[in-house]
């Protein structure tokens, strides 16, 4: 048995190949973290235990804290399909249920544009595997916002466009009721977006243990398998605080934060390669001191764990490292002047500027010195 495999829910189910493929894999230099451990260990103790279980999880940090890599390897852990819903303002409750949509004659396709009848086309010859905003995000090659919107237009001008004729109807769940009657990790990104109170609501009574939801077409209850990870951004632009009973029907909550320096170096060396340690501390202080302070003056860009992965990677690449910090790292937090001062000013005080500098000369002699 391998580590992941011990803690797999439900080891007697069985999944289709399609399923299989959706379980996430963890690579190589996938670090277990903390929270990781802590979560997987406590929904495997508690999963049997009726009203105690735990099955809906809110991963709260700032952006780059590794809340979707958390919620992937989650379903590395329970050998759960992993999939994923992005949550956007004008979200309705379509979007969480599902559309009925008209079932077109070939002869009214033919007089549609052509992006039109691609769309029809592909949401006819799906599946059912598939999200109705998935088959349009794959067929045009747009977001999920944009689908959404997209199928709204199309439905809007099917129903003025029926020349008389009766009109038979289809229902395409979404993603979410998908993961929700299969028995999937399902992760839902920023719901604190949402602007439409009655979205959330009926977010809210499906993330009950024992919830249900009311379809056009039938009502599916909740599968014993499906764990809901809601992960939500602090001190992003268009956020909220999150609705308080969706917060109420969550079992366990994480504040992602930086990992400790040591941490942070072990996943940079583990990701890039790059195993300087010298210049990979001076790198994490810096990062972490970019973090305080736009905290502390309330610029809502964020220093993160992805910043310091592609910083670092640049300077393993031969970038230099004071150039990259600000392609990499200042003007990702903000590119306004004042508060890029304020930034600077916070590592100069600190000395890392000068820290950077010498640990940059430091690796260029080193490396000519492994040149032959």
């Amino acid at each position: 048995m391998t580590e992941n495999e011990k803690y797999h829910l439900s080891p007697e189910r069985q999944l289709t190949d399609a399923e299989k493929k959706l379980i996430w894999k963890k690579p190589t230099t996938h670090q277990v973290s903390e929270e990781e451990r802590r979560i997987r260990n406590e929904i495997k103790r508690n999963w049997n235990r009726g009203e105690m279980k735990i099955a809906n999880i809110l991963l709260e940090g700032d952006a780059g804290s590794g809340k979707t890599q958390l919620a992937k390897a989650l379903s590395a852990n329970f050998g759960l399909p992993y999939t994923k819903v992005t949550c956007f303002a004008d979200m309705d409750k379509s979007d969480i249920m599902g559309a009925i949509l008209p079932v077109i004659s070939s002869e009214r396709l033919e007089k549609m544009e052509p992006a039109e009848q691609a769309v029809w086309k592909a949401l006819y010859e799906s599946d059912g595997f598939q999200s109705i905003s998935e088959i349009l995000m794959d067929a045009l090659g747009i977001s999920q916002e944009q689908a959404a919107l997209k199928m709204k237009q199309l439905l809007k001008r099917a129903a003025e466009n029926t020349d008389g004729e009766a009109i038979e109807y289809r229902f395409y769940p979404s993603e979410i009721v998908r993961a929700y009657q299969k028995g999937y990790l399902l992760e839902i990104q920023e719901p604190n977006v949402i602007r439409d109170a009655a979205v959330l609501m009926a977010l809210n009574s499906a993330l009950e243990l024992d919830g249900s939801i009311n379809l056009p077409t039938e009502i599916i209850r909740r599968h014993p398998d499906f764990i809901a990870v809601i992960t939500t951004n602090r001190s992003y632009a268009g956020t909220r605080p999150l609705n308080e009973a969706l917060r109420d029907r969550v079992q366990h909550t994480e504040k992602m934060d930086l990992p400790t320096k040591e941490i942070m170096i072990e996943r940079v060396m583990a990701k890039t390669g790059f195993q300087d340690g010298k210049m990979l501390g001076i790198l994490a202080d810096m990062i972490m001191a970019l973090d305080q302070t736009a905290r502390a003056n309330a610029i809502k860009g964020v220093a993160g764990m992805r910043s310091f992965f592609y910083w670092a990677d640049a300077i393993a690449g031969g970038a230099s490292a004071k150039e990259s910090l600000y392609h990499k790292v200042i003007y990702k937090i903000t590119t306004d002047s004042e508060e890029i001062k304020l930034l600077e000013e916070a590592l100069k005080n600190h000395g890392l500027f000068a820290s950077l500098e010498e640990a940059e000369i430091e690796l260029k002699k080193n490396e000519n010195l492994t040149t032959p």
